[in-house]
């Protein structure tokens, strides 16, 4: 229904964007790549997915259509929803997720928050295959270096905002930092992911 909201970056937050047009402001749910590709952008076009549900209408946004097109296979598996499957592309970059998918690696898969050994060997037998034509050349986000108060306040607000207890995110966050001072801020999120 919905191709894409670009406009004025009103918000951003690690989960979240607000994109301003037409004098409204949409309020889209993101994962850490889109956020990492549109931080500091005044900008932005944002590739949209529309979820109606009973309780709610939502709005997922993406930077790229191979995003959303990745997160559309994920959620059409049985099992997955709009945040888990938001929340396996905050972890996994899509050539890493496709990685996994092709090597059947359900062990490491099953890392993300909220997703049992089941569910993760059910999305690698449902998606195995129908991911090579989704990557034609496009690379993943580069790394931006930040310093470790910035960083250490971001990742820490993201965790949290994804679900993760403030003192357990607290721990996993400083422990990154102590060992690569000089991380980015999506890179501390997706290494604590992977720890928590």
């Amino acid at each position: 229904m919905y191709e894409y909201i670009q406009g004025k970056l009103a918000e951003l937050a690690p989960a979240y964007a607000v994109v301003e047009t037409g004098g409204v402001g949409y309020l889209l749910h993101i994962s850490l790549q889109t956020y990492s590709e549109i931080e500091g952008r005044s900008e932005v076009k944002l590739f949209t997915h529309f979820v109606v549900r009973e309780d709610a209408q939502l709005f997922f946004g993406f930077s790229t259509k191979t995003e959303r097109e990745l997160f559309r296979q994920l959620i059409s598996v049985s099992g997955v929803g709009g945040n888990t499957a938001r929340m396996i592309l905050s972890t996994y970059s899509p050539r890493e997720l496709q990685s996994i998918i092709t090597t059947e690696n359900a062990v490491l898969l099953k890392n993300v928050k909220g997703l049992g050994l089941k569910t993760a060997q059910k999305i690698i037998v449902e998606l195995s295959g129908k991911l090579t034509a989704l990557f034609d050349g496009e690379d993943g986000p580069l790394p931006v270096a930040g310093n470790g108060d910035a960083v250490y306040d971001e990742a820490t607000a993201a965790l949290v905002m994804l679900g993760f207890p403030k003192a357990a995110s607290d721990k996993v966050v400083r422990a990154i930092l102590k060992e690569q001072p000089d991380i980015s801020v999506e890179e501390t999120v997706r290494m604590s992911l992977k720890r928590l």
